[in-house]
């Protein structure tokens, strides 16, 4: 797995590592119970402080994508398939509120708008 982060990202670096993660989880990258670095080693990979990955790690344990077991290390949890389906559909939702404030500011009608959305469904983007 290989995370790279930005100082020049708006994400907070902790951020930046979910997002990774979370990534090679959802292509395969990381497979099911597969061991994450530690949390020192990637702080030191990354030349951050391990308390910066060790935020994301929590964070992650929290919404349920990693386990962590005292002395062993952490771990990729089996995919819980309506989490990841969940936290895509936020992202989208979170895309979608900006493009219908947007459009309300710029007087774009709603029919215009799933026109759009429908034509660049259709593309290969």
């Amino acid at each position: 797995m290989n995370i790279i982060i930005s100082n020049s990202s708006s994400d907070p670096l902790y951020e930046q590592i979910k997002k990774a993660i979370k990534q090679a989880i959802y292509t395969n990258e990381l497979k099911e119970e597969e061991i994450l670095p530690s949390v020192r080693a990637l702080a030191n990979d990354l030349k951050i402080s391990f308390l910066t990955v060790k935020k994301a790690y929590d964070e992650l344990e929290a919404e349920g994508f990693i386990k962590t077991v005292q002395g062993k290390g952490s771990y990729v949890l089996p995919k819980n398939l309506e989490l990841l389906r969940e936290e895509k559909l936020k992202e989208i939702e979170k895309n979608i509120s900006t493009v219908v404030k947007l459009s309300k500011i710029y007087g774009i009608t709603e029919e215009e708008v799933i026109n759009l959305i429908k034509i660049m469904f259709e593309e290969d983007l």
